[in-house]
């Protein structure tokens, strides 16, 4: 997975730099498919603009951004974002309404019980 971060009108020193790819990276924790990371910083006349893009494999990607006054809130605050996006994602595709798998055979004795305890 690469994490790339691209500032517009302005630098950021490399502290803040090692912050934003090391908190980047943990989505990872949260969707294994995600491939690139790509977090653009801004800087306009007075505020910060924070934009994340990630791209995931065989669907589509996730933006988030956020405008603020300090580049570490700012990333924070859209990195909190990009976790709910691919959370409800993640909750979404997950199956949750059945019991056994599609595929599994169901032997005789399975059937009775069931049958009995209706």
């Amino acid at each position: 997975m690469q994490v790339a971060i691209t500032c517009r009108h302005g630098n950021i020193r490399d502290e803040v730099r090692e912050h934003i790819a090391r908190k980047s990276g943990k989505l990872l924790t949260y969707f294994e498919r995600v491939s690139a990371i790509q977090v653009t910083v801004e800087f306009e006349k007075d505020r910060i603009h924070v934009e994340i893009l990630v791209d995931t494999e065989h669907r589509h990607n996730f933006v988030s951004h956020d405008i603020g006054e300090d580049v570490t809130v700012t990333f924070e605050n859209a990195l909190h974002k990009m976790e709910q996006q691919i959370k409800k994602y993640k909750q979404k595709i997950q199956d949750h309404r059945r019991h056994r798998p599609t595929g599994e055979v169901l032997d005789r004795e399975t059937v009775v019980d069931d049958a009995k305890s209706e």
